[in-house]
C-alpha cells in the first residue's frame, strides 16, 4: 500500500472508555446491588444500558471502531482472572453457586473469605485486583462476558473490536497464590495458559470480531531475555493459529524498548503503540526497527492520561512521519481513556477561556477524529480546527495562572539545608519517647474515618448555599467530638480528628491552593466503585493561609491523647492531580512541598507533636524503566523532606503508602527520613515488613493489620496473628499497629468492631512480650 493510499484508510479508535456513566451511574447501582436494593437482572440492564451509550457517543464522534470487553463490573484484570479460569480455590464454590456474587467476592472479600490482593495499574492511580497463580493452576477458557458484548456492539452496527489483557502481561502482573513458594514464576505457565487464549480468540472469531486487540503494557518495563523470548514464543503460537481473528498488539505508559523488534516480528497483524511523552522515543525505535510493512499502525498521539489539549500541529507531524513506516496507520489515544473525566464541557466552574485547554474523553475523542480527518483528506480539512488550536495553546503559555514570580523565586532559593532535620534519627527519636509517652506497638488509624451520607449532605448544602457556614462548621465539630470519643472509649493511643471536612486527601488541600483547578464532575475510576476527582494542577502553588490548623487544634482540645496532624504530601499532591505538563516535575514538587511546609510549621506552632504527611503515590509516579527512577526518586524524596524538615526534633513526622509494590523503593522510603511510616500489608500477608527488614530499615513502622477496601471484620486472632508476623521482621520498640490504609470508605458499624478488635489484638500480643522488650 502507497503512502497516499494508507492515508486515505485511516481511521480513529480508541482503547478502552469511563465505565461508570455520566452520572456515575454503574457504582450505584453496583453498591445498590452490594446492598440488597439493586436486582442482578437490573444491575445489568445499567450496565447494558451504559455500554450502549458509549458505543453510540463514540460512533457518533466519528470513530471507525469501537472497543469492547474493556467494561467492567470491577476490574479488567479480574475480568481477565474469570476468562481463563484462574479462580482461587477459596472462591470457587462461591462463582460456581452466583458468578455475580462470586465475582465480587474476589475482589472484595466476605466475612469467612479474603479477596485478591490489590495494588496499581503500572504507575496509574488505577487499582488492579492481582491473579494468584501457582504450579497447579489450571486455566479453562470462558468468553461468554468478551462475546456477549461484542454480539451487543454488532448488533446495534458498530464495527467492534474486543480487547483483551495480553498473556505475557496478565502473568506478569500475578503473583504466586498463598501457600506457594514466593520464588514460584506465574511466567512458567505460559505454554499452558496460551491454548486458553487460543480458544478465547476462535469464540471472539466465530461471534464475528475482525480484530481483537491485546494490551501487553507489562513489555514497556525493564524485561529480561527470558520474558522477551516467552513473549516471542506467545505471539509465534497466537499469530499462527489458523481460527482467529486478526491481532492488534497493544502497548502504552512508556517506549516499548528492546520488546519493539520483538513484537514487529511476531506474525500479528499490527502494533498499537503510544507516542506521547516518554513513549514518543517510540517513533525513532520504530524506524530503527525497519518500521512495521504490511501491518496495521494503531498511533496513540492524543495523551489518553492527563487533560490537557492536544497539540494538534505536533501530532501531525509524527503522524506523518509513521505513514511511511507501516502499511496502515490510525489514530487514538495514547491509552485507555478510563483514567481521564469524561466531559469537561459539563463543568460549569471553570472559566470558559481555561476550559478550552482541557480535554477530557469526549474532547479527546473528537481530538483523535480531527486528526485522522487532517491525515486521510488533508491539513487544509481542519484549518480552522487548527487556528483555535494554536489559539488556546497561546493562552495557557501566556496566562498569568501559568507564572507566578513570587513562587518561582522562593523555590528557586532553596538549599540543602532546608531538606534536612535538625538532629538524625536516633537522637530525635529519644525525644519523641519522651515526649509522646507511648506504649510498646502503639495504635493509631491513618486519618479518615466514615464519611456518612449526612456529611456528605452537610458538605454539598454549604456548597449550594443552602446551610450557612457557622451552622456546617458546628456539624463538623460534632462529628469531631464523636470520633475522638470513639477513639479513646476504644482504646488508641494516638488519635485523629477523621477528616469529616474533607471531601478528598488530594483535593481538599487543591481546592485552598493557588494554581489548582477544581472540577465538579471530573469522575475518574480509582478501583472498583470507588471513584474520585483529581483537581488539574494548572500554575505555580503556593498556600494563602492555614488548610487543617483549626480542626485539629479543635480536635487535640478534647482529649489528652496526641492527635496527628493530617496532610498530603507534595508527591501525592502531583500523582493524584492532572498535573502541568509545561515544566519539569521536579519544579512543581518543590512549589507544592513549599506551601506544605508552611501548613507543617503552622501545625506545629499550634501545638501539633505528630504530623502526618501521606505519600502513597511514591512508589506509583516510579518510572516504569530503571534508568528513569533516581532521578525521580532523588526529587521526589527531597520535596517530601523539604516539606517537613523544618520541624523541631521532638515532633514526630509520619507518612503513610498503600497499595503498591515497595520491594524497589525501600532505599526511597529510608530516604525519605519519616520518623514513622504505615503501609499497606494486611492482603500481602506482611510481605512489606519483611521487606523492610531485608533493608535494614532503622526507623519505625506500622504495617497494616486491618484490609480497609474489604467489608471483611478482621477478628481478633486475625490480627494478632498478622502482628506477630510483623514481630517477626521488624522489632517491638519500633512496630505499631493500625489499618492499611484511611477508613472513610467504610461504614461505622465496620470501623467500630474492626478497631476494637485491632485494639485488643494488640493488647494481646503486647502482653506476651518478654518484659525486657524495648
Amino acid at each position: 500500500m502507497t503512502a497516499e493510499s494508507a492515508a486515505a484508510a485511516v481511521r480513529a479508535t480508541v482503547y478502552g472508555y469511563p465505565r461508570q456513566g455520566p452520572n456515575r451511574e454503574l457504582k450505584k447501582a453496583i453498591e445498590g446491588y452490594w446492598k440488597g436494593r439493586v436486582t442482578a437482572d437490573a444491575l445489568r440492564r445499567t450496565a447494558a444500558g451504559l455500554r450502549r451509550s458509549t458505543w453510540r457517543q463514540l460512533a457518533d464522534a466519528g470513530l471507525g471502531e469501537v472497543p469492547t470487553g474493556d467494561f467492567s463490573y470491577y476490574d479488567h484484570v479480574l475480568d481477565t482472572t474469570v476468562m481463563v479460569g484462574a479462580i482461587p480455590d477459596r472462591h470457587r464454590a462461591a462463582v460456581e453457586e452466583d458468578a455475580l456474587r462470586g465475582y465480587f467476592a474476589m475482589a472484595r472479600g466476605t466475612q469467612e473469605v479474603a479477596p485478591l490482593e490489590m495494588t496499581k495499574w503500572f504507575d496509574t492511580n488505577y487499582h488492579y485486583l492481582v491473579p494468584e497463580l501457582g504450579p497447579d493452576t489450571v486455566f479453562a477458557a470462558d468468553s461468554g462476558k468478551q462475546t456477549a458484548e461484542l454480539r451487543e456492539a454488532l448488533a446495534l452496527g458498530h464495527t467492534p473490536r474486543p480487547v483483551l489483557v495480553g498473556p505475557v502481561t496478565y502473568l506478569l502482573l500475578a503473583k504466586p497464590a498463598p501457600g506457594v513458594a514466593v520464588d514460584f514464576q506465574p511466567l512458567t505457565l505460559l505454554d499452558r495458559l496460551l491454548p486458553v487464549y487460543a480458544e478465547v480468540l476462535a469464540d471472539l472469531r466465530a461471534a464475528g470480531a475482525e480484530w481483537v486487540q491485546l494490551d501487553e503494557p507489562a513489555l514497556v518495563q525493564d524485561r529480561t531475555p527470558a520474558e522477551l523470548n516467552a513473549t516471542a514464543r506467545a505471539y509465534r503460537d497466537l499469530g499462527r493459529l489458523a481460527d482467529r481473528p486478526k491481532l492488534l498488539v497493544a502497548s502504552y505508559f512508556d517506549r516499548l524498548g528492546e520488546a519493539l523488534p520483538v513484537l514487529a516480528k511476531a506474525p500479528v497483524d499490527g502494533l498499537a503503540l503510544d507516542f506521547t511523552g516518554p513513549a514518543a522515543a517510540n517513533l525513532d525505535d520504530l524506524a530503527a526497527a525497519g518500521g512495521l510493512p504490511g501491518k496495521r499502525l494503531v498511533a496513540g498521539v492524543v495523551d489518553g492520561r492527563n487533560v490537557w489539549i492536544n497539540d494538534l500541529k505536533a501530532s501531525l507531524t509524527t503522524l506523518a512521519t509513521l505513514l511511511g513506516l507501516a502499511d496502515r496507520v490510525d489514530v487514538a489515544a495514547s491509552c485507555s481513556l478510563l483514567h481521564v473525566p469524561l466531559d469537561a464541557a459539563v463543568e460549569r466552574d471553570i472559566e470558559p477561556q481555561i476550559l478550552r485547554w482541557l480535554a477530557f474523553a469526549r474532547q479527546k475523542t473528537a481530538e483523535t477524529v480531527t486528526l485522522a480527518r487532517a491525515l486521510a483528506r488533508g491539513v487544509d480539512t481542519i484549518a480552522a480546527e487548527l487556528a483555535a488550536n494554536r489559539a488556546d495553546l497561546a493562552s495557557r503559555a501566556a496566562s498569568p495562572l501559568t507564572h507566578d514570580p513570587a513562587v518561582r523565586a522562593r523555590a528557586s532559593a532553596v538549599t540543602d539545608a532546608d531538606t534536612r532535620r535538625s538532629q538524625p534519627y536516633a537522637q530525635r527519636s529519644a525525644a519523641q519517647r519522651a515526649c509522646l509517652r507511648l506504649p510498646l506497638l502503639p495504635t493509631t488509624t491513618i486519618g479518615s474515618f466514615p464519611q456518612t451520607g449526612e456529611l456528605r449532605a452537610a458538605r454539598a448544602d454549604v456548597r449550594a448555599g443552602r446551610t450557612d457556614e457557622e451552622t456546617y462548621e458546628r456539624r463538623i465539630e460534632a462529628e469531631i467530638r464523636e470520633v475522638i470519643a470513639f477513639q479513646e472509649k476504644a482504646g488508641l493511643d494516638v488519635l485523629v480528628h477523621g477528616e469529616p471536612e474533607r471531601n478528598d486527601m488530594v483535593q481538599y488541600f487543591a481546592e485552598q491552593l493557588t494554581g489548582y483547578l477544581a472540577t465538579r464532575h471530573g469522575w475518574v475510576q480509582s478501583y472498583g466503585t470507588r471513584c474520585v476527582r483529581p483537581p488539574i494542577l494548572a500554575g505555580d502553588i503556593s498556600r494563602p493561609e492555614p488548610m487543617t490548623v483549626r480542626w485539629t487544634t479543635y480536635a487535640q482540645s478534647l482529649t489528652d491523647r496526641p492527635v496527628k496532624g493530617m496532610l498530603t504530601g507534595p508527591v501525592t499532591m502531583l500523582a493524584w492531580s492532572f498535573v502541568r505538563d509545561d515544566q519539569p516535575l521536579a519544579e512543581t514538587a518543590r512549589q507544592v512541598a513549599l506551601a506544605l511546609r508552611d501548613e507543617v510549621n503552622d501545625l506545629e506552632a499550634a501545638g501539633t507533636s505528630v504530623i502526618q504527611v501521606d505519600e502513597p503515590a511514591l512508589r506509583e509516579t516510579l518510572p516504569l524503566r530503571a534508568a528513569g527512577r533516581p532521578a525521580y526518586l532523588a526529587w521526589a524524596t527531597e520535596a517530601f523532606r523539604l516539606t517537613t524538615a523544618g520541624v523541631r526534633p521532638d515532633t514526630q513526622i509520619h507518612t503513610h503508602m498503600c497499595y503498591a509494590e515497595f520491594g524497589d523503593i525501600v532505599q526511597a522510603i529510608d530516604d525519605l527520613d519519616a520518623d514513622v511510616i504505615s503501609l499497606e500489608a494486611a492482603r500481602s500477608h506482611m510481605q512489606v515488613a519483611r521487606e523492610l527488614a531485608r533493608h535494614g530499615y532503622p526507623r519505625e513502622a506500622g504495617p497494616g493489620v486491618y484490609d480497609i477496601h474489604s467489608p471483611r471484620i478482621p477478628g481478633i486472632a486475625e490480627a494478632a496473628a498478622l502482628l506477630r508476623a510483623g514481630l517477626e521482621a521488624l522489632p517491638a520498640g519500633r512496630l505499631w499497629v493500625n489499618p492499611d490504609c484511611g477508613l472513610k470508605t467504610r461504614t461505622w458499624p465496620e470501623v467500630r468492631a474492626s478497631l476494637e478488635n485491632l485494639v485488643a489484638a494488640a493488647r494481646e500480643v503486647r502482653g506476651a512480650l518478654p518484659s525486657e522488650t524495648s
